[in-house]
């Protein structure tokens, strides 16, 4: 009788076994899962912290887009937020492929930001928001008494790439006074050299007028940008002809930026120019391309010159024929004509992309009233 019995107590031990095992593995996975969220949420040392995170992709693209992660880094500045919206847009528009942005911005930004990408035909973007904190910069830059609001912090963000999206091998990054009228996975596709952090457009490209500035220099070179005076750049033994490039469009190849240690190399360039004054005075204000120029001399790759026709902000009159504008893959309005401010070149280009402020905050009017209420 007792031997009859048995079976049934060994069945009870056994579930309750299993349920205690099912108990402890729900425990433990739910431990993980918050470990995880903190390491997506915590700030790192750079003060770079993600803020939000739409993984959806649009439906259509779906079944038709190469699965590969394309990392697009852009800046937003609130003054510009219209410029980065417009860029996003373009880029958006124009490829099949999964094209994350991230981007990068102040904290009183974040929220006019966040509702003008959910509440517009943004909405579908895949993008990270991420906080930079302007305190990284202290001591590497020096603000000019005479200027107010001489430094522009977001400049810098694409000196931190690898903080930015530090799962990713390569990265785009763009200024946000672009817009992009071909699918950008060729630009992603760049070639870079063995060795090679990033392929740049150089200054001296068939396809960019040189751009003379009264002094010493020109904006096509780099005695335009660092001043041959300084014994600390003479013992550099670089060329004052040798041609610059331009920062505000590059590929970059994040393995290698960080195996050469390259955003510490930026910041060293930074400090030492703090103590000595080392950038050229010719162009005032310009004081993000130099380090670049300085640790990629002779050290980077080149995109197709089509991928970055620029100084289209140089001036208001037209630069390039109808047809030309039409044919580039990238449109780069760097000067200081901005298509949604004083008049610039080809504004009518620009607009095209534009997606209208929900708030209201950022407006078109003041430029030609006239032509944005026809629309």
């Amino acid at each position: 009788q007792w031997y009859r019995k048995a079976p049934p107590l060994n069945v009870s031990i056994l579930v309750a076994a299993v349920v205690i095992f099912l108990l402890v593995l729900h425990h433990n996975f739910l431990g993980l899962s918050d470990l995880l969220k903190r390491e997506l949420t915590d700030s790192n040392p750079l003060g770079l912290q993600p803020i939000d995170f739409i993984p959806a992709a649009p439906q259509r693209l779906t079944d038709e887009r190469n699965d590969k992660e394309i990392s697009v880094v852009i800046a937003a500045s609130d003054e510009r937020l219209g410029g980065a919206i417009a860029a996003m847009n373009s880029i958006y528009r124009n490829t099949r492929s999964n094209v994350v942005f991230y981007i990068v911005t102040l904290n009183d930004t974040v929220d006019h930001l966040r509702l003008w990408l959910t509440n517009t035909a943004l909405k579908n973007l895949r993008y990270q928001i991420l906080n930079f904190d302007p305190r990284v910069l202290e001591g590497k830059v020096q603000a000019d008494p005479q200027k107010a609001d001489s430094i522009k912090p977001l400049t810098f963000a694409r000196f931190y790439l690898p903080s930015l999206v530090p799962h990713a091998e390569k990265a785009i990054y763009v200024d946000d006074d672009i817009i992009v009228q071909d699918d950008i996975l060729e630009l992603y596709n760049t070639p870079l050299k063995p060795g090679h952090a990033a392929a740049f457009s150089d200054d001296c490209d068939s396809t960019t007028n040189k751009v003379a500035v009264r002094g010493a220099g020109n904006q096509y070179n780099y005695i335009g940008f660092l001043d041959y005076k300084k014994e600390t750049i003479r013992k550099l033994a670089m060329k004052a002809n040798t041609c610059s490039f331009n920062p505000g469009v590059f590929v970059a190849n994040l393995t290698e930026w960080k195996l050469q240690n390259i955003t510490k190399q930026l910041e060293k360039w930074m400090t030492l120019n703090v103590a000595e004054e080392l950038y050229s005075r010719t162009l005032a204000g310009s004081i993000t391309t130099p380090p670049l120029l300085i640790v990629f001399y002779k050290q980077h790759s080149s995109i197709d010159p089509l991928w970055n026709v620029r100084h289209l902000g140089s001036n208001a009159g037209k630069r390039y024929s109808p047809q030309f504008v039409k044919a580039a893959k990238l449109l780069h309005w760097n000067g200081h004509f901005k298509p949604w401010g004083r008049t610039a070149s080809y504004a009518e280009v620009w607009e095209k992309w534009y997606v209208p402020d929900p708030t209201g905050k950022f407006s078109l009017i003041r430029r030609h009233p006239e032509a944005y209420e026809a629309k």
